[in-house]
């Protein structure tokens, strides 16, 4: 995945930058908006990320001079938390807004999300694929029955695959605010494996779950 980033804050930016990075993504950061458009042409990215408040342009204005050579998806960074800044964002065509501070780790699953949301199955190994709009699991193209808990599961491995998810994550995705203990999601795991011909879940011990592709 590669990225523009677009921050002036240089600690948030840089700050992001590494943490996306260190996940294999390619991501161009600029404190400075005219820089940004000045040194890159914005066909060659998947995603925008553009602070709202920066000197001498805003993200709004960045966004609108880029989307008239692209169609990438832009979040909106933003300290603020009125609702006209949130309509703002979405009547210029803004896939996500978020607030902040924020947990790094949601940003990435917001832009995994969006960035999956145009590709509807994704295959593992020969024989399964996941319908991530659907949220609907096939071996061999027979449908798997699945119970909800075991489709939202499905869709956070698959919008990370190739990439550990932690169980706090997982837990948190799956069941939202009730307090479940590992053990649970342990039987949550082993049910769900007992429907599949071939295993390709992953345990990662200590840290969580994965699919490889």
């Amino acid at each position: 995945m590669k990225i523009l980033l677009v921050e002036d804050d240089e600690f948030i930016g840089e700050s992001i930058k590494d943490y996306f990075e260190m996940q294999g993504n390619k991501v161009d950061y600029f404190s400075n908006p005219k820089t940004a458009i000045e040194n890159i042409y914005p066909n060659h990215y998947d995603i925008f990320l553009f602070d709202i408040n920066m000197e001498g342009m805003n993200g709004f204005s960045l966004y609108e001079e880029l989307k008239k050579y692209s169609d990438t998806p832009v979040i909106f960074i933003t300290a603020y938390s009125d609702v006209d800044h949130l309509e703002e964002a979405f009547n210029l065509g803004a896939a996500d807004y978020i607030k902040k501070p924020f947990e790094f780790k949601e940003l990435e699953l917001r832009i995994k999300k969006l960035l999956f949301n145009k590709t509807s199955c994704i295959h593992v190994g020969e024989n399964y694929k996941f319908d991530l709009k659907k949220l609907k699991l096939f071996y061999q193209n027979e449908e798997v029955e699945l119970t909800p808990n075991e489709k939202y599961f499905l869709e956070l491995l698959f919008q990370n695959i190739g990439q550990v998810v932690d169980s706090e994550t997982i837990k948190d995705y799956i069941w939202e605010d009730k307090v479940v203990c590992d053990n649970t999601l342990r039987t949550q795991v082993k049910k769900l494996r007992s429907k599949l011909k071939e295993n390709f879940i992953k345990n990662v011990r200590g840290t969580g779950y994965k699919i490889e592709r």
